[in-house]
């Protein structure tokens, strides 16, 4: 009876472990897909926690002296005035080329038909090395008249930190799913393993893009610069009441000047068109007038005589 309890048993056990066997693949794949995503999860947080730990207690910052294992995106705006629009522009591009810089978007206006030169300007867009743009501005303000200027930084560690944890754990999820594609067994376990692989592979492409996108951001800072080209420099310093009296007397008398000046152009450019209309005009006119002349013509009746019974 013994025997018998014993060999039932052991025939249990080999039933079993075959059934184990059997089922062992597919189980494979959900734990290493579950595991896979539990690490992903994880990963940007422990490494924001670290790089918060590691950032914290940066010192203080001047005008862009930033501190380091930070990541800024600096942008600057700026309003400029030149006497001479073309050989300013030459002086910027020589710089900018001097400093390892480039021009990313330019657009230049250089007035209407009616205009005359002090209603030129054009807008820049330039990219400087980021170590560089006290420098350049310095340069811009030794050529231009700065009337302002506004810079702003970016603080963008967690966000680049993120990216680069997420970057990490696609890779690692994507070595893995290469072991289990070449451990696959059955068509099923293979279909899903590479739909998975072309997902990883999908976003790790999207976040790789967007790291290369922060990299250029925090290593050229972005400078808009609007230049208006005059023919008297706006003035930075405060003025007194008597000096706002003077200029504004000054430039009330200057713009009256350039309103006439402008008239006269515009009269004379536009005389042909002016010459037409007014014969057309003219003649108008005359036809109107030569009409009610006729019409109080025919009013204007004789009274009738009486005949002579």
């Amino acid at each position: 009876m013994k025997k018998l309890t014993a060999l039932l048993l052991t025939v249990l056990m080999v039933l079993t472990l075959f059934t184990a066997c059997g089922g062992s693949s597919k189980s494979q794949v959900a734990m290493d897909y579950a595991m896979e995503e539990k690490m992903e999860a994880e990963a940007p947080a422990a490494m924001m926690n670290s790089a918060s730990d590691t950032l914290t207690g940066a010192g203080e910052t001047g005008s862009t002296a930033l501190p380091e294992n930070r990541k800024w995106i600096i942008t600057v705006h700026m309003d400029a005035e030149t006497e001479d629009l073309d050989a300013l522009l030459a002086g910027l591009d020589q710089k900018i080329t001097a400093m390892g810089g480039y021009v990313e978007d330019q657009d230049i206006y250089n007035g209407s038909s009616y205009a005359s030169r002090r209603h030129r300007n054009a807008n820049l867009t330039i990219r400087i090395p980021a170590a560089d743009v006290d420098a350049f501005t310095e340069e811009v303000k030794g050529i231009a008249n700065v009337v302002s200027t506004n810079l702003n930084r970016d603080d963008i560690t967690l966000n680049y930190v993120a990216t680069e944890s997420k970057i990490t754990a696609l890779k690692t999820e994507e070595a893995r799913l290469l072991e289990l594609l070449a451990q696959a067994e059955t068509m099923s376990d293979l279909l899903e393993i590479e739909a998975r692989l072309s997902d990883v592979r999908y976003e790790l492409e999207r976040y790789s893009s967007q790291l290369r996108l922060y990299d250029n951001q925090v290593d050229y800072a972005t400078i808009y610069l609007f230049i208006s080209e005059v023919q008297e420099y706006t003035p930075v310093a405060e003025k007194t009441v008597w000096e706002r009296i003077r200029d504004g007397f000054s430039s009330s008398v200057k713009g009256l000047k350039d309103g006439i000046v402008d008239t006269v152009v515009w009269i004379l450019v536009n005389s042909p068109y002016l010459l037409v209309w007014g014969i057309i005009l003219t003649i108008l006119a005359f036809a109107a007038r030569k009409l009610r002349r006729g019409r109080k013509a025919k009013k204007v009746v004789p009274p009738p005589q009486n005949e002579a019974k």
